[in-house]
């Protein structure tokens, strides 16, 4: 019974953060489509983003108590030992916890509240569009692997190939509502998720 309730948990907190996620990627958009002060809609967008970080973390308390509390039947193991599988999703978390966090310092504020002030970021975005994104979203299926799940694996990898394009895709759309031309050119010479072959060039000197 409590093994139903928590893979619900899971699934019904996946939904939700997705939602409210990509509510809150989009505040100029929101401001154009209602009747509202401006203002008020990008605080909206910073609500969105707090609910959307609430249902991230009961979804993480869900992964994690899946360990105690498997589906009987759905309890495939991806490792024979437990600690391989941890090592594997420990390092994943922590790769992408650092690659996340550097993102977040470079992009300032915005990474918690979207304002209006905010010009285009520098640092790690100078090579890659979306390092937040990169850095989190590979957690998600590692938390499969910290608890030796296959089908909590298969579900979270599963998910972040479906979701992730979505939610850049309207990220972007707003993106390019606020910036205009530079982030047009920006978005053509950088990498969504990885850094491009040209940019990969320039830092080891290799010739066209």
């Amino acid at each position: 019974m409590w093994s139903i309730i928590n893979f619900i948990s899971l699934l019904v907190s996946l939904f939700l953060f997705s939602y409210f996620y990509i509510l809150s990627v989009q505040p100029k958009t929101r401001e154009e489509s209602i009747s509202v002060d401006p203002n008020k809609a990008w605080k909206q967008c910073y609500y969105f983003r707090i609910i959307a970080m609430i249902f991230e973390t009961l979804l993480t308390v869900n992964a994690i108590l899946w360990y105690w509390f498997p589906i009987e039947g759905w309890n495939s193991q991806i490792f024979q030992r437990l600690w391989r599988s941890q090592l594997t999703g420990g390092l994943i978390i922590v790769l992408g916890g650092i690659i996340m966090l550097k993102g977040m310092k470079d992009a300032g504020s915005e990474s918690a509240k979207p304002s209006q002030e905010t010009e285009m970021y520098g640092g790690i975005y100078n090579y890659i569009r979306h390092p937040q994104s990169l850095g989190e979203f590979p957690i998600f299926p590692a938390l499969g692997l910290m608890v030796n799940s296959m089908i909590l694996f298969i579900i979270l990898t599963a998910y972040i190939i479906i979701y992730l394009p979505i939610m850049i895709h309207y990220e972007e759309q707003d993106l390019l509502k606020r910036f205009g031309d530079p982030y047009l050119e920006y978005k053509e010479g950088t990498g969504a998720l990885f850094p491009k072959w040209d940019t990969i060039r320039n830092w080891f000197g290799l010739k066209k």
